[in-house]
């Protein structure tokens, strides 16, 4: 959940403030749809019977991965705001600077995730190492560039599940791709097919995510045009997912809008629903960007990397070693996300006028900036 800092100097501008605030309410999002699915993993109820528990099923609910895939769009956003500056004077040295910068970031994370991965199966920092060595190799491509290569890993991500579907309907074990996990078995192929293929946040297609992140950072400060045409483009590819998905009903992976089979129609949807939550999230946040609420918004989304391993951390110790929560029905991963939620935002800006910056965000950064 780390982000790259979009300016150099330390000092915060409203449309800064606007992507801090995205990625803390996407944070709320992430820890809802975790709490409830480890929750069940614990043995709580599934599957669901009610609409409500529809709507939130971690595995094949419409909210299921939308709020990591908005984290992976501001990772992107927050790339092109780090590396601007370079690319804009086409200074070769600190282009290069800032593409190793990336990189030890993504090593760290990769590295970091691989072993949160042990207890905590399925953790988005694995792959968001992946995704920042991706965005080190990628940043100075032009938008139309990085749109292709976003939509070649949507495609090529439907394009694997098609052949595997097909292939394991006659008969032959796809279970090597579809399937896997590379810290339990420690091969170095399926570490590279659960990065790329496989894993839960997968480079195909989760790249299109990342591209179109870097795409709209170029667009920002976004006007009140950008945002109604973002937001209309978004809705439109949501309505037209869905309704693509009504309509076609003679393949299991072409019809599907869920995160696990890798469709086409779950990359439109995902891109349309992130493409709605940045902009009006946005679009509030600026509008209010001096109030008390949303500074504290802001102070939770800079500090997202500490507080998304702490809401590891609290599961892990009040479910399985102190007990105190029990796996039970959606209710209780909506309270129990709640109550941590509540207590990350006051800790967070607690920390922040205590300290300035997270724990770990601050190891992070002195880790990946070898110019401090």
């Amino acid at each position: 959940m780390a982000m790259t800092e979009p300016h150099a100097t330390g000092a915060r501008t409203d449309r800064y403030v606007e992507l801090d605030v995205v990625r803390a309410v996407a944070l709320i999002g992430v820890c809802v749809m975790n709490y409830h699915g480890y929750l069940i993993n614990a043995g709580a109820k599934y599957p669901p019977t009610t609409f409500v528990e529809r709507i939130f099923d971690p595995w094949r609910g419409p909210l299921s991965t939308r709020f990591a895939a908005t984290f992976v769009t501001v990772a992107g956003m927050g790339i092109t705001l780090l590396t601007r500056r370079s690319r804009a004077a086409g200074d070769r040295a600190a282009i290069s600077a800032d593409r190793w910068k990336l990189v030890r970031r993504g090593v760290l994370l990769y590295a970091f995730g691989y072993f949160l991965n042990w207890v905590w199966p399925g953790t988005i920092l694995f792959f968001y190492g992946a995704f920042f060595v991706a965005g080190a190799l990628l940043f100075t491509l032009r938008s139309r560039w990085l749109v292709a290569i976003g939509s070649a890993a949507a495609l090529a991500a439907a394009g694997l599940q098609w052949w595997a579907v097909q292939h394991a309907a006659d008969g032959h074990d796809t279970s090597w791709l579809l399937s896997g996990d590379a810290t339990s078995t420690r091969s170095p192929r399926d570490l590279l097919l659960d990065t790329f293929v496989r894993g839960t946040h997968p480079l195909l297609p989760w790249l299109v995510f990342l591209c179109m992140g870097m795409v709209l950072g170029r667009l920002m400060p976004f006007t009140a045009i950008h945002r109604v045409q973002l937001a209309f483009a978004g809705v439109l590819l949501v309505v037209f997912g869905y309704g693509a998905h009504a309509a076609v009903t003679w393949h299991p992976t072409l019809e599907s809008t869920t995160p696990f089979d890798r469709g086409v129609l779950y990359t439109t949807t995902t891109v349309g629903s992130t493409l709605v939550a940045i902009t009006l999230i946005g679009w509030i946040a600026e509008a209010t960007a001096r109030s008390a609420p949303t500074q504290a918004l802001a102070a939770t989304g800079r500090t997202t990397l500490t507080l998304y391993v702490g809401h590891v951390l609290v599961f892990n110790l009040l479910v399985h070693r102190l007990e105190w929560v029990h796996p039970a029905g959606l209710a209780t991963a909506l309270v129990f996300a709640g109550v941590y939620w509540m207590c990350a935002v006051l800790a967070a800006t607690a920390w922040q006028l205590w300290r300035g910056i997270g724990p770990l965000e601050w190891f992070y950064r002195r880790f990946s900036d070898t110019s401090r």
